[in-house]
């Protein structure tokens, strides 16, 4: 057992482990150690004192046993403060991304920082055809380009995405359903026209008119927006 995976197993939470299987189905229970999300903070505290090497050999050795260290991961990648070592990081790290917990919580400042570098990155990923790499793009997109840096084209990037993955699906409802929270008036014919696939146009407007940011007005007119998803004929 490796000094990292033994401080993580340090804070073994059983009965919290039988709550992320549940939350995070696609993985079987014997991938969670059990570890809540505020305890992150000090086991990055923790490893911060291990030589640089055991941490550089955790990144490179993937994939990883437990979810868990998939989280850590993303922590290390998030704490990384130099945009190219922290783009390489993630790039090496993208392919072993199999669930939404993981890929949900990355958010590395320093591409914040940098959001005219990271987005031709993002935009390789919404294209690419791996199910968690696509999310991560329009995930980023999302947090990053609905606010001061929004460009009307870039609500093309996950419009364009097709998809059976249930997991790319709803990041892109959620993604719309943000855009018409922050960006009506160029989101709003992306639904009048049907821009979207069916489940995830409907899977859209559910989301946004649960927001308390929508007006009670703007949720009366979605409703109407709705439309019906056939069924498959048997």
């Amino acid at each position: 057992m490796t000094q990292i995976l033994q401080i993580l197993n340090n804070h073994k939470d059983e009965k919290y482990g039988d709550f992320l299987a549940k939350l995070v189905p696609t993985e079987p229970r014997s991938a969670f150690i059990g570890i809540r999300s505020p305890v992150y903070k000090k086991i990055l505290k923790e490893i911060a004192e291990l030589p640089e090497k055991e941490i550089a050999d955790f990144k490179g050795t993937l994939p990883h046993q437990f979810h868990e260290e998939n989280a850590l991961h993303i922590c290390l990648i998030n704490n990384n403060k130099n945009f190219d070592s922290c783009l390489s990081d993630l790039e090496n790290f993208l392919p072993y991304i199999t669930n939404w917990a993981i890929s949900d919580g990355l958010r590395p400042a320093v591409f914040e920082k940098n959001k005219n570098k990271i987005l031709p990155k993002i935009k390789e990923w919404v294209a690419d055809s791996k199910p968690y790499t696509i999310r991560v793009g329009i995930l980023l997109l999302m947090k990053f380009f609905l606010d001061e840096a929004f460009d009307p084209s870039l609500l093309e990037l996950p419009a364009a995405v097709r998809s059976e993955e249930y997991y790319v699906n709803m990041m892109t409802a959620w993604f719309f359903a943000e855009a018409l929270v922050k960006q009506w008036d160029s989101t709003i014919p992306y639904i009048l026209n049907n821009r979207l696939d069916p489940w995830t146009h409907n899977k859209a407007i559910q989301k946004a008119r649960e927001s308390f940011r929508i007006t009670p007005e703007q949720k009366e007119y979605l409703n109407t927006l709705k439309v019906k998803i056939q069924k498959d004929k048997k």
